[in-house]
């Protein structure tokens, strides 16, 4: 009997998913590559510089200069999590688009490999598109900070699992609101975004550290577009792997259960 953490059999096919996706997001590109550039410069002149201005630096950083990695960092969290929660349940439940592909050559594996891969791919768009935009400020630091563009696929992936976890369970559209507001939005303000997790208690700490993903990936953002790298990357980086591989699985498996019924 197949378990959650059974292997899945994925296979080359799970490419031409993720192609079919990539042509109907280029078909309304205008609509999709305006909002993370507009985003970024919002989140940098109201947050970065209007409250900047009263906070001025934190541990020697400009106030504008800390946020901006974080800013890049839900940028890829919200694109993946959200195209593979939303979208992915659009796409199986209205569009009846996963019936179609799984009535040829894919498997239900391959469609929900290809979905995972379009989320992360996603996150790469938003952060290639946001980076010359921070660049402008002058807020982080080239060219180390061109490393966030792999991380961003990294850490879509992670969050692409994330969300098909939630797709594969709820019941209807309308559920996925709880996810998305009880914990993808405390997630963006208490994992080391607009403030070091520092200034909170140790059991919060260490609480950011296990159950919020997002903590790793602003850390290893940060570290990146300010060109202060540590030991510390490596453990960030093997735990954002390790949890992301587990995830992937999972939401396959999930998926595969719900499609099957």
């Amino acid at each position: 009997m197949t378990t959650l953490l059974s292997l899945p059999r994925v296979t080359g096919r799970a490419w031409k998913v993720w192609y079919r996706n990539l042509v109907v997001f280029f078909r309304t590109w205008k609509v999709n590559f305006f909002p993370p550039f507009i985003e970024a410069f919002l989140y940098l002149s109201a947050i970065g510089l209007g409250i900047g201005s009263y906070i001025g630096s934190i541990d020697g950083i400009p106030y504008v200069n800390f946020i901006a990695p974080a800013i890049l960092a839900i940028s890829v969290m919200n694109s993946a999590f959200f195209e593979c929660t939303y979208g992915s349940y659009v796409r199986m439940y209205y569009q009846k688009s996963f019936d179609a592909m799984i009535a040829t050559p894919l498997s239900i594996e391959d469609v929900i490999a290809g979905e995972l891969l379009w989320g992360a791919t996603r996150s790469v768009m938003y952060v290639a598109i946001m980076l010359p935009v921070l660049a402008a400020f002058g807020v982080i630091s080239l060219p180390a900070s061109l490393l966030a563009i792999p991380l961003a696929f990294i850490g879509g992936l992670m969050f692409a699992g994330i969300g098909m976890c939630f797709t594969g369970i709820t019941p209807g559209l309308e559920t996925l609101n709880y996810p998305a507001y009880l914990f993808i939005t405390p997630m963006t303000l208490f994992s080391g975004t607009f403030f070091p997790l520092a200034i909170l208690p140790a059991v919060f700490q260490y609480l950011a550290v296990i159950l919020l993903p997002l903590t790793h990936l602003v850390a290893v953002m940060r570290m990146c577009t300010l060109s202060a790298f540590s030991i510390t990357i490596l453990v960030h980086l093997a735990w954002m792997v390790a949890i992301t591989l587990v995830l992937c699985t999972v939401s396959i498996n999930l998926m595969k259960r719900r499609l099957i019924v």
